[in-house]
């Protein structure tokens, strides 16, 4: 090794120690007399020092060094004079008696700090540097620590890690395939997985009755913060299992997670029906770090003359604790927010609950002070509470309805990323119907198993079938899916002929599978948990990027590596895409 020690190990008692280090120069201070320059390397950071006691010519070198240089120093360890508590190091320097230039730097184009002057796309395009400051680096070392214990945790469990293919077939379910053409096969093509959904249930088949993956999966979708083309998943599949088994190892696995990565003994996994979520949130991964909940208003606000009311769907609100003191400006500005076109409110409705037990709205010429009372009634509210209320179709309402509570709760400091709660929502609807192509579609994906009890409503009322799905949510995201699968051919061809396959088309695409349930398939589940999205939960990040070591920007780029970029004729030409004219 180069180095005897690295930048972050030596303390106190190394004192006396003629040591070695490498790293990158954090920066040089020349006070006349006296020269200090901080070495940086990913376990910490040290101090040297050269004065008029060290060599002259190391001290004339030491002076062409400029940030970023990588150095080998060798000294003393001294006592520091003056101590810096806030650096594991900063009891210590090293008094140089030998310094080698490694290699030389550019400056920088950003400053390699934690608050650095780099704006993101800069950072981007220089993802090696930016991966120096301690910010990304310790989010990365989180992750690592993440997927030990994961491991640790599965591999305790009985469960086998198993590669599966990343060269598979398309199909036509679910998001868009990335695809890859086939030389030695022209005109045909290989899709990267979305999931490795099928063949996790192959390996039940095959008799591994516990499976886990650390695995990336790629999506050709329209990215956001916690979305981009290739994502890492937990993958995991149990055979000879219920749904409440599978909760059970997740929920204590999730446990272990926050126990032995933040200190952090989770208690409470409550669960919450679909329907139930999607009523009183709006949503069907809803943030409980607080209240707020849905209520619905058609009984007592209808038939009143106010035709907004009258002719909505559905008329639902939300009681804000506290906040009848806002200003009429502050409820116009948050019905601007709501306005704009990816939320799409065309007005917001509200009761105050003034400290001297008035009732005060915004519709006071369509409602009594007996009837805004009723309002109160229905919301509880308090004193110096307001009530704000929409109206419309009921799922878009609903929507809408949800953004806003999650405003507010960011609003009133109710969203606290160092509060975690999770929650299991269960009983998914199994279809979902999609008006563009005017048929129904999987809402998780075609092998999920119905609730046993609704199979017959597949022929009468197939949206009010239920399936055996399942989501863990922490903090309103989404972490893990998963569901109880069909493991009998003619279940599963029933559910293809639902989802609008014919018998041969449902043959090509997945008649490997339906072949293989043929064999002695055991009843299997499973669930995926999103690890990058887990991994910034736990670092308190907004989006998954500073979690991804080389993540793509939202135009699914690599700007460092200029990527996706077009390929020469002669390759276009061998995978037979086009010919050269």
């Amino acid at each position: 090794m180069l180095r005897t020690h690295t930048c972050g190990e030596l303390t106190i008692s190394n004192l006396g120690e003629t040591v070695t280090l490498c790293g990158w120069v954090q920066k040089s201070r020349d006070l006349g007399g006296t020269t200090f320059i901080d070495v940086r390397d990913r376990y910490g950071l040290t101090q040297l020092v050269l004065n008029s006691d060290t060599d002259a010519a190391i001290r004339e070198k030491s002076r062409e060094l400029g940030r970023e240089f990588v150095i080998k120093v060798t000294g003393k360890v001294l006592e520091r004079s003056s101590k810096n508590a806030k650096m594991a190091t900063g009891e210590i320097e090293i008094a140089v008696s030998e310094l080698e230039i490694l290699n030389s730097s550019k400056i920088p184009p950003f400053m390699i700090e934690d608050d650095t002057d780099g704006g993101e796309e800069l950072r981007a395009k220089y993802r090696y540097l930016d991966l120096r400051r301690n910010p990304i680096r310790n989010n990365l070392m989180l992750r690592h620590k993440m997927a030990q214990e994961v491991r640790k945790y599965l591999d305790g469990r009985d469960f086998i890690e198993v590669e599966t293919p990343v060269l598979i077939k398309s199909t036509p379910e679910g998001a868009r395939d990335f695809v890859v053409p086939s030389r030695m096969n022209p005109g045909e093509f290989y899709a990267l997985p979305q999931s490795p959904q099928t063949f996790k249930q192959l390996l039940m088949v095959s008799g591994f009755d516990r499976y886990f993956q650390i695995v990336k999966c790629f999506r050709d979708e329209d990215l956001r913060a916690d979305r981009q083309p290739e994502f890492t998943q937990i993958d995991c599949e149990m055979a000879f299992i219920t749904q409440e088994d599978i909760l059970n190892i997740f929920e204590g696995m999730t446990r272990h997670l926050f126990k032995t990565v933040k200190g952090i003994d989770l208690h409470n996994f409550p669960r919450m029906q679909y329907a139930d979520a999607m009523r009183l949130y709006g949503s069907d991964k809803p943030d409980i770090r607080f209240g707020m909940q849905f209520v619905e208003l058609n009984d007592i606000v209808k038939g009143k003359g106010f035709s907004i009311f009258d002719n909505a769907e559905l008329v639902v609100g939300i009681n804000a604790k506290g906040c009848a003191d806002y200003t009429r400006k502050q409820i116009d500005e948050l019905t601007e927010w709501l306005k704009r076109p990816q939320i799409g409110v065309t007005g917001m409705i509200y009761c105050r609950y003034n400290t001297d037990g008035t009732l005060k709205s915004s519709v006071d010429k369509f409602y009594t002070e007996d009837d805004l009372t009723n309002w109160a009634a229905a919301f509880e509210a308090e004193r110096g509470d307001i009530m704000f209320v929409l109206a419309g179709q009921a799922d878009k309402v609903r929507k809408q309805l949800n953004e806003l509570r999650l405003e507010m709760g960011t609003r009133l400091g109710l969203r606290d990323k160092n509060t975690f709660a999770p929650l299991w929502v269960l009983d998914f609807p199994l279809l979902e119907w999609d008006e563009e192509t005017g048929r129904y579609h999987a809402m998780h994906h075609p092998f999920t198993s119905p609730k046993p009890e609704d199979i017959a409503l597949l022929d009468t009322t197939p949206g009010d079938v239920r399936a055996n799905a399942y989501d863990m949510v922490i903090n309103g995201t989404e972490i893990g899916g998963g569901s109880i699968r069909i493991h009998d051919r003619a279940l599963q061809s029933l559910m293809f002929k639902h989802l609008g396959f014919s018998p041969e088309e449902a043959q090509k695409q997945f008649g490997f599978l339906m072949d293989a349930f043929e064999y002695g398939a055991p009843p299997h589940g499973g669930i995926a948990f999103g690890f990058d999205r887990l991994c910034s939960i736990f670092a308190g990040l907004d989006s998954i990027r500073d979690v991804i070591a080389f993540p793509k920007n939202n135009s699914g780029r690599d700007v460092m590596i200029d990527t996706p970029s077009t390929i020469a004729d002669a390759q276009m030409n061998e995978l037979k895409i086009r010919t050269t004219v």
